[in-house]
């Protein structure tokens, strides 16, 4: 007998009806209807946006059991949301959505041994109190390893974070250390490891913090004389995931408390999971044996995307979202947005708000309108790196001449130049600008800004420089 949308349904609601109670049934499954059935793919329609994510919160894992039983472990549910009457069309509107197949991370219990500060003498044959602790991994079940996309310009991350995912805390990767540049996708690929864990470890406790916070949770433990409790409530972590970890530059004492815990974990067996917008050789202020430390596992760094990577991601978003949209429009998108995953994000997001705001069919006019808008408003940014290589370009040196201690006039030109567009386009203070462009002290920047400001004025040949270079620099 050849299965139908409405059989397998049908099969799936008598497996539903067993395990749910009659009321909560009738209320959120007898208003389905099975509306088609494609390989093995089955469509239900269902009666607003509400209904479908009241079902994916709570009863997503019965519905993906159901549904494996009838066509497979490959099985896909797909949502048809049938929407009012809009815009005077004579059929409904409809919305389709997939489902994410994931419930929500839950947390995560551990038994703490209870601190007795009694100082008697207590007979050792006698279990002390275990206080039970639930922890909130901060995981985001949306960002998983389905939805992360593997192309050149990651693989290397990807698999070494699928190798920690599999054996955390048994591979060679441990720390694993992702790095690159701005909305690459490291905090997605963080928090993939961690469900993965979930996933496959249950009984391991996953922890998903940004240095920020880390560093805001050690200072109030300080000021509450709290400092043994933080460190202890770290040290019984089995993945620690620490986001953004080049905010710990300059910050002594938070460097000083994660050293202690990275060496318990890591002596532990425990894996630690690190994330920075730098290569450990390019952080600044971090202390030599973290630095160290860092530099024990395996330092993964994502570039951006290619081509063919970038059409799947914009293709998985469009149908995360239920939006078809022809080819040439998603190529146009991908061809012309390439500074990172973010960025691509936000300009298909805008392109879908564009059309489906102002009622307008998505064309390619309208993608060039919201792409040109959208690539102009974003804003470079400029690192102190990027700023000494096109100043050397334009002085025709290298960047290690220039860093170099040499006094040649064109040289030290070159250098002051550096120094002064550095502090104008950058956030970074004298110190470090100086540290970075030949390991110079903060007054040997603030002199390099003032000189230049006076050759300004009195030199017309290098005033040609400096228009030049913020030329360049402001493209």
């Amino acid at each position: 007998m050849t299965k139908t949308a409405q059989s397998v349904w049908d099969n799936c609601l008598v497996f539903i009806k067993d395990n749910i109670q009659d009321q909560a049934y009738k209320t959120w499954f007898e208003p389905i209807r099975a509306v088609e059935l494609t390989d093995s793919a089955l469509y239900i329609q269902v009666p607003s946006k509400f209904f479908y994510e009241w079902l994916e919160e709570h009863y997503v894992k019965l519905l993906k059991v159901a549904l494996t039983k009838e066509l497979g472990t490959s099985a896909k549910l797909l949502y048809k949301i049938k929407m009012e009457n809009t815009y005077g069309n004579k059929q409904p509107f409809t919305e389709q959505l997939p489902s994410a197949h994931r419930s929500p991370v839950k947390p995560q219990e551990v038994d703490v041994p209870l601190q007795n500060k009694n100082p008697e003498l207590k007979n050792p044959f006698i279990i002390p109190g275990i206080r039970n602790l639930k922890i909130e991994s901060q995981l985001n079940a949306n960002y998983s390893f389905d939805n992360f996309f593997e192309g050149d310009s990651n693989r290397l991350a990807r698999s070494a974070g699928l190798a920690v995912a599999n054996k955390p805390g048994g591979t060679s990767f441990n720390p694993l250390l992702i790095f690159g540049g701005v909305g690459l996708g490291k905090t997605h690929l963080a928090h993939a490891i961690g469900i993965e864990i979930k996933d496959k470890y249950p009984e391991k406790t996953v922890l998903y913090i940004s240095a920020e916070i880390f560093t805001q949770q050690y200072i109030d433990s300080v000021k509450r004389n709290t400092r043994n409790d933080f460190i202890h409530f770290y040290q019984l972590i089995d993945v620690l995931i620490i986001d953004d970890v080049q905010f710990l530059s300059g910050k002594t004492g938070t460097q000083d408390v994660f050293f202690h815990i990275f060496n318990h974990l890591h002596q532990n067996g425990k894996q630690v999971i690190l994330t920075s917008d730098k290569a450990p050789v390019d952080m600044q202020d971090i202390e030599q044996r973290l630095l160290s430390r860092f530099k024990w596992g395996l330092s993964a760094e994502l570039h951006q995307p290619d081509y063919e990577t970038r059409i799947s991601i914009l293709n998985n978003i469009l149908y995360r979202d239920g939006v078809e949209m022809p080819d040439e429009i998603v190529e146009y998108v991908a061809k012309n947005i390439k500074s990172n995953v973010r960025e691509l994000e936000g300009a298909i997001i805008s392109l879908i708000a564009q059309s489906s705001f102002n009622k307008r069919e998505v064309t390619l006019e309208l993608a060039k309108m919201v792409v040109e808008k959208f690539v102009k408003n974003v804003k470079r940014e400029i690192s102190i790196d990027y700023i000494q290589k096109v100043v050397s370009d334009y002085f025709q040196l290298d960047v290690d001449t220039l860093q170099s201690k040499t006094r040649k006039r064109h040289v030290v030109q070159a250098r002051q130049l550096a120094m002064f567009f550095a502090k104008k386009f950058t956030k970074a203070s004298l110190a470090n600008i100086g540290s970075q462009i030949g390991d110079r002290d903060h007054a040997t920047v603030l002199h390099a800004c003032k000189t230049v400001d006076n050759l300004v004025t009195t030199d017309k040949q290098f005033r040609k420089f400096v228009d030049d270079i913020n030329k360049k620099l402001s493209i």
